[in-house]
């Protein structure tokens, strides 16, 4: 006897729910025939497939600081100068910032204006406990990490109480700590800030392998293992249990209810996940940079993420990383372009423009938007699909 619709129904539904608290995956059988789990001999080309691009891009990022080629406009000089090296690094702290902000925002749904309180969180609070408690380096980076991550469970169970009034609730009550965080940096109470000057970096308490220009590379490739690390936390967690939980709750909070899971631990614990990840980007944000500065306080910064975010492609596994490394190369290179003698010489109906790096790049997020409406990661996706419908 064949089964009606609505007998199917449930059993459909719970196939492509989260698993349940302590419930286990049957092993899936092979071909007729065999037995155990299906295919184990196919399953670790897989896993290694998986990890290719990962360690390949990570080889090649790792190998620039030693090779000497130079790509005009793009660089001022050559790839291991140190002026590129510090420009590149800088675009892989902020990759890794907007990977981390992408767990709330396209993996869990989280709208957060409020995350730039972390990233200047890591950057002041490494300085502050370098300068004032005679810490070194990597001691106050872990002291900043600890203290950023009890602040947001704290700051985070609070604004999450605000989602009873909705998705804007969390996205105002995380936007008034951050302008409160930035409101307190600007009026440098006691000097502790340097207010709108902002601090310089406190090179006594760094290592000398981290200091000066001849030092740049080593820099580089501390940015790199940030960007490393958090990719690895971020691609580990959402291909976890956890992250189909997360998936769940962005997709249908109160279906993740029902089946017995408690959505408001699930997003409290990927809000301090993503806020501790940024306490360590703003801690390299300070190396890089060389200073913290009052802009990674404002709610403008946040924003800024969450342009990248989107620009990438919010929820995909390389779109945040892509997109906070594009715009800000592209941030820093239309900067210098705008005082470039190029321009210059342009009439004024083109020079008033390109001499305004925000127009041309906000000029450019509107056509990315438009071109790919679910980022820059979503193009190989839509010729893929184009492709097999011209070959049907």
């Amino acid at each position: 006897m064949t089964a009606s619709p609505a007998s199917r129904a449930p059993s459909a539904a719970k196939a492509a729910a989260p698993p349940s608290p302590g419930e286990r995956t049957a092993p899936t059988t092979g071909p007729a025939g065999s037995k155990g789990p299906a295919g184990p001999a196919a399953r670790p080309p897989r896993r290694w497939r998986g990890a290719a691009a990962p360690a390949a891009v990570l080889a090649v990022l790792a190998l620039l600081p030693y090779s000497a080629l130079e790509i005009p406009v793009l660089l001022d000089g050559p790839v291991n100068s140190p002026g590129s090296l510090q420009l590149l690094a800088l675009c892989l702290v902020f990759g890794g910032l907007a990977l981390g902000y992408d767990l709330m925002f396209g993996r869990t749904g989280l709208l957060s204006f409020g995350h730039a309180l972390y990233v200047a969180g890591g950057a002041y609070g490494t300085q502050l406990a370098m300068t004032e408690l005679g810490l070194g380096l990597f001691p106050a980076i872990g002291l900043a990490l600890a203290g950023g991550t009890a602040a947001a469970v704290l700051l985070g169970a609070v604004s999450l109480r605000g989602l009873a009034l909705g998705g804007i609730g969390f996205a105002m009550v995380t936007l008034a700590f951050a302008q409160a965080g930035s409101i307190w940096v600007q009026r440098n109470p006691g000097g502790l800030t340097g207010g709108e000057e902002g601090l310089p970096l406190h090179t006594g308490g760094v290592p000398d392998a981290l200091v000066g220009v001849q030092n740049t590379a080593n820099v580089y490739w501390l940015a790199l293992a940030y960007l490393a690390l958090t990719a690895a936390v971020v691609w580990t967690a959402v291909s976890r249990p956890v992250g189909r939980v997360w998936q769940g709750i962005r997709d249908n909070e109160q279906r993740v209810s029902v089946l017995g899971y408690d959505p408001f631990r699930h997003k409290l614990g990927v809000f301090v996940l993503a806020s501790a990840l940024g306490v360590l980007g703003g801690a390299m944000h300070l190396l890089v940079t060389a200073g913290a500065t009052p802009r990674s306080s404002t709610p403008e910064f946040t924003l800024t993420l969450l342009v990248m975010v989107v620009l990438g492609g919010s929820g995909t596994r390389w779109g945040p990383l892509i997109g906070g490394v594009l715009f800000t190369f592209l941030d820093q290179r239309l900067a210098v372009l705008a005082s470039s003698d190029l321009v210059h010489g342009l009439p004024g109906i083109l020079r008033a423009p390109l001499s305004e790096p925000m127009v041309v790049l906000g000029t450019l997020f509107v056509i990315a938007v438009y071109a790919a409406p679910g980022g820059i990661a979503s193009i190989r996706r839509s010729l893929t699909r184009r492709r097999g419908e011209e070959s049907r």
